[in-house]
């Protein structure tokens, strides 16, 4: 399975990614800004989503649409 972020830019396990836009997060009132590193990624089962964690939210998903490789 491979996994792309917007640009099409092959996406592994332990990659960093930066935010495109800015995202609400389901279940918080939290908002992740455009530009935001999240660092150490971990792949899912799923080809369009990762996990990952940010200083303010633990256990995120995020869709690979909303990433782009740093």
């Amino acid at each position: 399975m491979t996994v792309r972020d917007c640009n099409g830019a092959e996406l592994a396990d332990g990659d960093s990614v930066q935010l495109i836009k800015d995202l609400k997060v389901k279940g918080s009132s939290v908002t992740l800004k455009r530009g935001t590193t999240m660092k150490d990624i971990r792949l899912t089962a799923k080809e369009n989503e990762i996990e990952c964690r940010s200083d303010k939210v633990k256990g995120l998903v995020l869709k690979t649409e909303f990433l782009k490789k740093v």
